[in-house]
């Protein structure tokens, strides 16, 4: 880093210099300056407007009049799918559905438009933003007699119709997959729910036609690029294949990627052990293989399933409103956990053993528990605290798992906009006061964990609108406010500040990235990826920072977004 700064000053003229504005470094002071200075893809130096101007402004030197307009570090969300998200609206757009009444519109209008016998197809939503909070079952779908009908509720749950439950072959006397379930109703026939059991679907689904490479690669692309339009200059994949993982490498030899990206590695974990075990032994990358723009990061497993579907593996069983939200018949159904803990534990220390990051998506407490357990094991022979270890989601925690996981020294991968659109519903199930454990922040923090925001986007094009939203000024609203679609505040006690919710989009994101030395926050000698913003983050009317919106992105030096109100360049 010195030689770099060195190097830099033998040239004080700036290629880009932004001036009378707010800076906000995101440094160890959390200061702030008013201009901001750059050469190459490097940040030269900070500071007040007058002496940047004089010490930097050469007469090859683009300028920027802020105008007063508010400058962040360059945010990053931790954890997103962009190919799914990029390839989700690629041939037409999605529908909106937000209610069984949306529900009946949609299958009206697919029953219209396609040939009797074709499957339709409902994309993605949860109960839990459905206005009736509940599980829709065959007896909504059934408004349809002619096609066979499948509802996507999540990964981990699948609605049919009756007409769909025949042709997959499925009857009352179907056995249920390995650590899935067909839920049956009162008179003991397949209600349409399946969980866990989309296996029972194979043969039977008619695929759409198949993305070639060419429009996989294309619509990764895409949605990187809305990304940067949305403030982001770092991504976190959260849990590449290898074969999405052949697309980044790709994008990134054509020097094509539009945002710096992350990788983290997943295996599904109901695989045979001993060929996860063999991938492992020859991957040819590991956790900080690459470089500034493409990166290995965490090699990832699922421990459960979903909060939003009834699948996270929680504690204790989910009560009574458990039936209506998730469809349970089970009043001791605690959810689904993937992974006995010895092939856990054999699993992970391989990965650790060969220089790996260890993350699990673990979104109940029963998942939480069992991989911090196997992380516990770990660590008497490998230490787990440099390799930045994380809980990914972790939805449900308690005051002893946080306190393990600082022990361990752990991080933690959170996705506050979830607060906001799913604690209502959850509220009903899990009663107060064990909701203040959901997404803990102000626990996370006192108790020396650093935090990394992200949202998990997954579904959807539109920043607002997609499944999960990735406007990163939505978790930062719902970080700082924690209030949810009913206006009200879940646990405030648990409410972080603008400045610390800001550190976890940017500063503490590059630490879980093993980045932060080169991003993450506006000092000299480091990259240069920062935005600035329509409106003053730190000081504007509270529910305004989520309408907050980018104007200018600067990655690596060079604007790659600009909106109509950007400041004019003289």
């Amino acid at each position: 880093m010195e030689l770099l700064l060195a190097l830099l000053a033998l040239s004080a003229d700036a290629d880009l210099l932004l001036y009378n504005g707010r800076v906000v470094t995101v440094d160890a002071r959390f200061s702030i300056a008013e201009a901001v200075a750059i050469k190459g893809n490097r940040i030269v130096a900070t500071g007040a407007t007058k002496a940047l101007l004089a010490a930097e402004r050469g007469p090859r030197t683009t300028v920027i009049d802020l105008a007063g307009k508010m400058v962040l570090p360059g945010l990053i969300d931790s954890h997103v799918h962009p190919l799914e998200a990029g390839l989700s609206e690629e041939r037409a757009p999605l529908p909106r559905i937000r209610s069984f009444e949306d529900v009946r519109q949609y299958l009206r209008q697919q029953e219209r438009a396609l040939p009797k016998g074709q499957w339709i197809e409902i994309p993605r939503t949860f109960p839990t933003r459905l206005a009736e909070q509940a599980m829709p079952t065959k007896a909504l779908l059934d408004l349809v007699q002619d096609h066979p009908v499948h509802f996507d509720i999540g990964a981990y749950v699948r609605v049919l119709n009756s007409r769909a439950l025949r042709e997959c072959g499925i009857t009352r006397d179907t056995p249920n997959p390995p650590r899935g379930e067909i839920v049956k109703g009162a008179d003991g026939e397949p209600n349409g729910v399946l969980r866990n059991a989309a296996i029972l679907l194979k043969g039977h689904l008619k695929p759409a036609l198949p993305f070639t490479d060419a429009q996989k690669l294309a619509a990764l692309e895409k949605m990187l690029a809305r990304y940067a339009r949305a403030g982001l200059t770092s991504v976190g994949e959260g849990g590449a294949e290898d074969d999405e993982v052949a697309l980044y490498q790709q994008l990134h030899r054509e020097k094509r990627l539009p945002v710096r990206v992350a990788m983290t590695w997943w295996h599904d974990i109901n695989r045979p052990l001993e060929e996860l075990l063999a991938e492992v032994r020859a991957a040819k990358f590991t956790t900080n293989t690459g470089d500034d723009w493409l990166r290995f990061a965490a090699y990832k497993v699922n421990m459960d399933g979903g909060m939003t579907i009834g699948t996270a593996f929680q504690r204790a069983p989910y009560g009574g409103y458990g039936k209506q939200l998730y469809g349970m018949t089970n009043p001791d159904d605690r959810g689904q956990l993937f992974s006995a803990p010895d092939k856990l534990y054999t699993l992970l220390r391989e990965a650790r053993s060969r220089g790996w990051q260890l993350a699990a998506h673990a979104q109940g407490g029963g998942a939480i528990d069992g991989f911090l357990a196997a992380l516990e094991r770990i660590n008497k022979e490998f230490p787990i605290a440099p390799t930045r270890a994380h809980v990914i989601h972790g939805s449900f925690q308690n005051p002893e798992s946080i306190a393990l996981a600082k022990r361990l020294g752990m991080l933690e991968d959170v996705q506050a906009a979830w607060l906001y659109f799913d604690a209502p519903a959850l509220t009903k199930v899990f009663q107060l006061p064990g909701m203040r454990y959901f997404f803990p922040l102000r626990s996370y923090l006192n108790a020396g964990l650093l935090v990394a925001g992200g949202s998990d986007h997954m579904i959807g094009h539109d920043k607002n609108s997609a499944i999960n939203p990735y406007n990163p000024f939505l978790g930062l609203w719902t970080s700082v406010t924690r209030k949810m679609t009913t206006g009200q505040a879940l646990c405030p006690e648990e409410r972080v500040s603008r400045e610390e919710a800001l550190r976890m989009y940017t500063i503490w994101g590059a630490h879980r990235q093993f980045g932060e030395k080169v991003k993450g926050s506006i000092e000299a000698g480091k990259l240069a990826d920062l935005i600035v913003l329509d409106r003053d983050y730190l000081t504007c009317p509270e529910d305004d920072i989520a309408k907050i919106e980018p104007v200018l992105t600067v990655l690596d030096g060079r604007v790659v977004y600009r909106s109509p109100s950007a400041p004019r360049v003289k």
